[in-house]
């Protein structure tokens, strides 16, 4: 089935999901973060980022983004004139988190330059249920309805048998989510649900919230057995890289020295995961998320592979 609809996507949970519908051939433009499935990085770029994140470190990132919010700036820029050849029918955006692409005004703007007003489709979601909502409005504006229900169908089974599976478990371990290393910040939106699939608990991070930056007291406090460490926008590469310059022998050592004496610190209980892949991006792959976090929650259930998406982390004083 083709579409003759012009896509352009402001966002990569969208480009996932269009492709994931067979919308591939009809998506003409994408963002600079726009990287799977990895046919779709040969497409042009609509939407980069302001900011060099790839030089900057975690606390550098945080500060300039609190900054240019302050200032009423936006994180992206947006290829106007490219966007006006591409001519677009449907534009696929958000309006959930100003950190994460085009939302809100910017996009307002945008679209008042353009010769013909294009059909925009908010994708918004909070939890796993909304992702779901959002794969089921994008086929229904593509008519991809029988596609969208197929893949939301398996995404369910895949989560149900998975459900199953750890609810075999002995216990239900304390998990923190790290989504920011410096400053500290806790899950939100559906991250907390996909730990609560996987067998674990997460009480620190935001379930259906934003994620909030959080004080070490409260992460001693909740003394979690097993910590994921998932910064925002960042693969598994860059994460590594990350975790050296805050936790590393001769990194900042970032907050509160008790960091060292949490029991998934000492019990060698902390990962690296893509969060760029399965945790930061509101699309189908947040299953593989779940998946990956059931893995390093309950090990006992599991004999798994695990290279190329986490790797243990050995972090001393």
């Amino acid at each position: 089935m083709t579409t003759s609809q012009r896509i352009v996507s402001f966002l990569p949970s969208a480009t996932e999901i269009a492709c994931a519908l067979g919308l591939e051939d009809a998506l003409l433009g994408i963002t600079h973060e726009c990287d799977y499935p990895p046919e779709v990085k040969t497409k042009p770029v609509v939407v980069r980022n302001v900011l060099p994140i790839e030089k900057m470190s975690q606390s550098e990132i945080d500060r300039a983004v609190a900054e240019r919010m302050r200032a009423g700036l936006s994180l992206y820029q947006i290829d106007e004139q490219l966007l006006h050849e591409l001519a677009p029918d449907l534009i696929l955006t958000q309006d959930l988190c100003q950190v994460c692409a085009p939302s809100g005004n910017e996009v307002s703007q945008v679209l008042k330059s353009l010769p013909k007003t294009p059909q925009v489709l908010w994708m918004t979601p909070r939890n796993v249920g909304e992702i779901f909502d959002n794969v089921r409005d994008l086929g229904a504006a593509t008519d991809r309805t029988k596609e969208a229900e197929k893949l939301v169908d398996d995404c369910k089974t895949r989560i149900e048998a998975l459900s199953r599976k750890t609810a075999a478990a002995a216990s239900r371990p304390r998990v923190f989510c790290m989504e920011w290393l410096d400053p500290v910040y806790a899950s939100g939106h559906w991250v907390p649900e996909l730990v609560a699939m996987a067998g674990g608990v997460d009480e620190v991070g935001r379930e259906g919230g934003e994620s909030v930056r959080v004080s070490w007291d409260e992460v001693v406090a909740w003394a979690p057995e097993v910590l994921v460490i998932m910064p925002c926008g960042f693969n598994l590469q860059q994460t590594m890289t990350q975790i050296s310059s805050v936790f590393g022998p001769e990194g900042s050592r970032a907050g509160d020295s008790r960091f060292f004496d949490l029991p998934a610190v000492r019990n060698d209980r902390v990962y690296a995961v893509d969060a760029n892949s399965y945790f930061a991006r509101p699309g189908p792959r947040v299953v593989e998320g779940a998946e990956l976090l059931a893995q390093l929650i309950h090990p006992e259930l599991f004999d798994s592979d695990l290279s190329g998406v986490a790797i243990r982390v050995s972090i001393r004083r």
